[in-house]
């Protein structure tokens, strides 16, 4: 997901021009942007079962029209419009899942991995549902956790490419990632008789 500085710098000023209200910025934001959100929108569906009807161009569009539709557009920097785009990403998802549900309880689930190259945090993906809920109270808790997750689990991103969306070091984004593991672990997971605090 390398990104010239360039790029960067077109990318900020687009970001600034959305903020001051000129929606005129809007397309060409997403036009510099475009091949970054499909590279996010590939780490979601890696996790999705393989037939899901939705594919990369798919979801950056429901995304798209989630981040514009009705919102306020007012995207601070980059990590903040990347992780609103991850967010959006997620929350198709979601919608898909609850669609799904709804028209067959249970079905057909395959399980995923929190953990991105070892093994370890299983999860069935038909429980993407509780994922979204855990992720909501991690977000009350502590929002840059939330936001690790989502842009490494789903979004498939480097502790580099967090860090630097996010203003931290690797290092931290790799503390961050064991952190909300083992919390999205226990809350996924509970003992009986554990509470969800």
């Amino acid at each position: 997901m390398a990104f010239g500085d360039k790029a960067k710098m077109e990318v900020t000023q687009l970001l600034h021009a959305v903020r001051l209200g000129q929606g005129e910025a809007v397309a060409p934001l997403f036009q510099h942007v475009y091949a970054e959100l499909k590279e996010v929108a590939g780490g979601y569906l890696r996790h999705e079962r393989a037939n899901h009807t939705l594919n990369t161009t798919d979801l950056v569009h429901e995304a798209y029209f989630k981040l514009i539709d009705g919102q306020r557009l007012a995207w601070e920097d980059r990590a903040h419009f990347f992780g609103a785009a991850a967010r959006a990403m997620r929350q198709v998802l979601v919608d898909y899942a609850r669609a799904r549900n709804a028209q067959k309880r249970g079905g057909d689930w395959h399980r995923t991995t929190l953990t991105g190259q070892d093994p370890g945090f299983n999860l069935p993906f038909g429980d993407l549902l509780s994922l979204d809920e855990a992720l909501d109270r991690l977000d009350a808790r502590n929002p840059r956790l939330r936001q690790v997750v989502e842009m490494r689990f789903f979004g498939g991103m480097t502790e580099q490419e967090i860090g630097a969306l996010l203003n931290v070091t690797p290092r931290t984004v790799q503390r961050d990632w064991v952190k909300a593991r083992a919390w999205l672990y226990k809350e996924l997971r509970p003992l009986p008789g554990a509470d969800h605090g």
